[in-house]
């Protein structure tokens, strides 16, 4: 029978010690070594800085009107995904319809047009 090898004490404290440094300071170098958003900023241009800053507004707008639409598609028992679907769809209906009825105010102006001005009004036009 083979003797049994000793228990490498020195290996494993080795390991435990190298996987901690790097489970723990490979994250903590990140979060050290990358720049803030303040930092960010203060390093664009003066031009970007102006247009980053009339933008700010309409951002935080859109953002709020999309975490708003998200909450609301929440409520539904369906996925959000085929509830936006579903929205987006209504709201491509409702544009068609919309611009069904521009292009119908459209013709009657100029029918009452051709009329006010003496013109014979033609319907296949």
């Amino acid at each position: 029978m083979a003797a049994k090898k000793p228990f490498n004490w020195w290996l494993w404290t080795k390991m435990l010690v190298g996987g901690g440094a790097m489970v723990v300071g490979g994250p903590a170098f990140v979060r050290w070594v990358s720049p803030t958003d303040e930092e960010l900023f203060q390093r664009y241009s003066p031009e970007l800085k102006r247009k980053s800053l009339e933008r700010r507004v309409e951002r935080q707008q859109e953002f709020d009107d999309f975490v708003g639409k998200l909450k609301e598609y929440s409520k539904s028992d369906k996925p959000i995904w085929f509830v936006q679907k579903e929205a987006e769809r209504q709201a491509t209906e409702a544009r068609i319809q919309e611009g069904i009825r521009i292009a119908e105010e459209v013709k009657a102006r100029k029918e009452e047009m051709r009329r006010a001005a003496g013109l014979p009004v033609n319907s296949d036009r």
